[in-house]
Formats: C-alpha cells, structure tokens, sequence
C-alpha cells in the first residue's frame, strides 16, 4: 500500500508540474487564400449607414452629396451625426 501511495504521490507531483510553465504560442502566418474585403461589399464598396452596399468615391465632386451629409432614406442629403 505504502509502494501505491508513494508512486500516486511521484506521479502526482509530476502531473501537477506540468502546468507550471507552458510555452507560448508559436505565431502563425496569415492564410495567402483569404482576401480581405470592406465589410463584405467587395473592393470598391463599404457598408452604408443602413448596412447596404454603397461604392467608394476616388474623386470628391462625384460624391452624391457635400462633405459631412450623407443620402438619406428618401435620396436628399443629410447632416452627419443627426
């Protein structure tokens, strides 16, 4: 009984040790076959304020409407933030 208590106690002790300092995680580079997309609208597109897809404006005068308003629900400009 002694011989069973003393192996459970060794084995114990190594068992419980193990935890004791573990490795840190080995980094792991990004996968090459996912492309990253806008908001999942696509390359030239972002999520709009009420989550449709809207296209993305290279050139500022082709904006719908002024810096600071964006198209409303019924198509007119409106303040950003109101």
């Amino acid at each position: 009984m002694r011989k069973l208590m003393a192996t459970a106690l060794f084995f114990g002790a190594i068992i419980g040790s193990a935890q004791a300092l573990p490795l840190a995680p080995v980094p792991t580079a990004p996968n090459a076959d996912i492309i990253k997309v806008a908001g999942g609208c696509g390359e030239g597109w972002h999520r709009g304020p009420c989550g449709g897809c809207l296209r993305n404006y290279a050139n500022p005068a082709a904006h719908a409407c002024p810096r600071g308003y964006h198209i409303g629900p019924n198509g007119g400009c409106r303040g950003n933030g109101r």
